[in-house]
């Protein structure tokens, strides 16, 4: 006989990002600024048990709704991440991230010399996605190539 567990309880209002990528939930939480001291409730699964991914990560917000910024930078990390939205313990709104073929205005440039980095330049930095498995990103201004780690660093 099989038991099913609940592994983590459900959440009244907030968001749920379900399907990260392995491992990746920290990085989440890190980019969505999440530190653990504003006194809302998070709950961090990690590893678990997955039809679609074999194992996923998941984050659960309570009393918070992403804004399309963080979706996105999400979607840097974990392409095949879901969004949640929870309303009176319902899910209202489910979306799949979706890594832009173009990613403005949310990182930056690895080389300092970029136009980019320049603080006298009014540009913002821009990339074109070469690779999303591994993640690879091209500045639209210098070309350099930016690696998975790189991205990493900058949340």
């Amino acid at each position: 006989m099989s038991k099913k567990t609940l592994r983590v309880s459900k959440i009244k209002d907030g968001t749920v990002i379900d399907h990260i990528t392995r491992g990746r939930a920290l990085d989440v939480i890190k980019i969505l600024g999440i530190d653990g001291r504003s006194g809302g409730v998070v709950t961090i699964a990690m590893n678990v048990p997955s039809k679609k991914l074999g194992v996923k990560d998941m984050v659960k917000i309570e009393g918070r709704e992403l804004n399309p910024e963080e979706v996105d930078k999400i979607a840097l990390i974990s392409p095949r991440a879901t969004i949640n939205i929870i309303r009176n313990y319902r899910v209202v709104e489910k979306q799949k991230v979706k890594l832009p073929s173009i990613v403005q205005g949310i990182i930056k440039c690895i080389k300092p010399t970029c136009i980019s980095n320049s603080k006298k330049e009014p540009v913002k930095p821009k990339f074109y996605v070469v690779s999303e498995n591994p993640l690879r990103l091209r500045c639209h201004y210098c070309n350099s190539i930016l690696e998975e780690e790189d991205i990493l660093k900058q949340f």
